[in-house]
């Protein structure tokens, strides 16, 4: 059973507080089997590599295959029915026309001072994207990380995607293809991580590693984190949904199953004003289950980390959402764009009763690669800038450091940093010597 709080409940605190911080984390100690993985693909790169795909993906290769050549995407591309095509086509040019709009704008001035100051943006030269495998293996994540990296001028875009048995998802190559990406290696795991961190004999290393994968995935990525740069630890998948009673129960279910589907350890929580329609969600979640697919992952979900809260009215709702920071957040109400607006923490938001969070997985433009477990309270969504970076720009004139200099001298002084305050003491000098 889901859990069921009431703002009229005496602990209603210590209940939502205990939710909150509810782990859904894997308990299993996969740090040290990481730090061995990575630490043997440094050693022997190409070697480690193939003798770990052997042992976790079940496939005896060489090093002259464990990238896919074109005529091998060629051939899989060409099995994917032409319906799944074009709406691959459609999500990618949604995708590409959304991300267009976040390029950032270089700027350079002259201050009161003299001063030229400004800033750069320019793109890293190589980014390796991870994508799942096996049953999790997503072609829309590949459009969502590669598309971004594309527009930002990545110049080398790698993919990293495991295929256990040898068994590769067409759509994930046609995915590459239409982001621009032509090398996809067969390989995943830590050893993939680190391969794309490190490099091999055979695969290069990259500036930037981003994507979402399991529990040694996201132990890799911050075991890199510095060597190269990453996007984030992605945790289990998470939607809040705040919804009035004037929706119709069964959608709202459907969204929240649309979440605890990824994973047993998912969490899918409903806040709303009216006890009788919590009741009636949770009964329709129920009847979903029934026939669901994959209501052997989306069942235990809800029923160990699903939650239905009723709050006294929609300004609680926005202080708890808050409070949690979703990953995903719906907001099926009357006045859903009112209540959008008083939002502070969370990694998407879709106004609207008609606009379900699957929406966002696959068609509507953003991006789908977001923060979790909280952290959407001080990070983003992946987008174009996190494949830049910003250089500042300074360029003092004579003038312009006899206004300011003396002030970096003695500032320089106080620090007891001689050198720093000589640099510019020298050219103060000659500027009096010379005037």
């Amino acid at each position: 059973m889901p859990v069921f709080l009431s703002h009229d409940d005496a602990d209603f605190d210590a209940q939502f507080e205990a939710l909150l911080h509810m782990k859904r984390e894997s308990d299993a100690d996969v740090d040290a089997v990481v730090a061995d993985i990575i630490a043997d693909v440094r050693n022997r790169g190409d070697a480690a590599v193939l003798e770990l795909t052997a042992k976790f993906d079940r496939m005896e290769l060489g090093a002259d295959q464990l990238a896919f050549t074109s005529e091998e995407m060629d051939a899989a591309i060409a099995q994917v029915p032409e319906a799944e095509r074009a709406a691959l086509e459609l999500a990618a040019s949604r995708i590409r026309a959304y991300h267009e709009r976040q390029l950032p704008q270089d700027a350079r001035w002259t201050d009161e001072a003299g001063a030229e100051l400004g800033w750069r943006w320019s793109a890293v030269d190589a980014a390796g994207l991870y994508v799942p495998g096996g049953l999790a293996s997503y072609p829309s994540s590949v459009l969502m990380n590669a598309i971004p990296a594309q527009v930002a001028g990545v110049r080398r875009l790698c993919i990293c995607a495991p295929t256990p048995d040898g068994l590769a998802n067409p759509l994930v190559l046609l995915a590459a293809r239409l982001s621009g990406v032509d090398t996809v290696y067969r390989i995943g795991g830590a050893q993939a991580v680190a391969a794309m961190a490190y490099g091999t004999q055979t695969i290069q290393r990259v500036d930037k590693i981003t994507g979402p994968g399991n529990a040694f995935v996201a132990a890799a990525k911050r075991r890199v984190f510095g060597q190269v740069g990453i996007d984030m630890i992605a945790g289990p998948s998470e939607i809040l949904v705040i919804a009035d009673a004037n929706n119709d129960p069964d959608w709202i279910a459907v969204d929240l199953l649309s979440q605890a589907e990824h994973d047993e350890s998912a969490q899918s929580i409903l806040i709303t004003d009216d006890a009788g329609f919590g009741q009636a969600v949770a009964a329709a979640v129920d009847a979903r289950l029934q026939t669901l697919e994959r209501a052997h992952i989306a069942g235990p979900s809800w029923r160990d980390f699903g939650a239905v809260v009723v709050v006294r009215d929609m300004a609680q709702a926005v202080e708890l959402s808050d409070r949690i920071a979703p990953e995903h957040l719906e907001i099926a109400c009357d006045d859903a764009e009112g209540i959008a607006a008083k939002v502070r923490h969370a990694g998407a938001i879709f106004i609207g009763a008609w606009t379900p969070e699957a929406i966002g997985d696959y068609i509507g433009g953003p991006n789908h690669v977001l923060p979790t477990a909280r952290s959407a309270r001080f990070s983003s969504g992946l987008s174009v800038l996190d494949f830049m970076k910003r250089t500042t720009l300074a360029r003092m004139t004579p003038e312009a450091l006899a206004a300011i200099g003396p002030a970096a001298e003695t500032l320089a002084i106080s620090e007891s940093l001689e050198a720093h305050g000589l640099s510019v003491r020298a050219r103060l000098d000659r500027l009096n010597t010379e005037a």
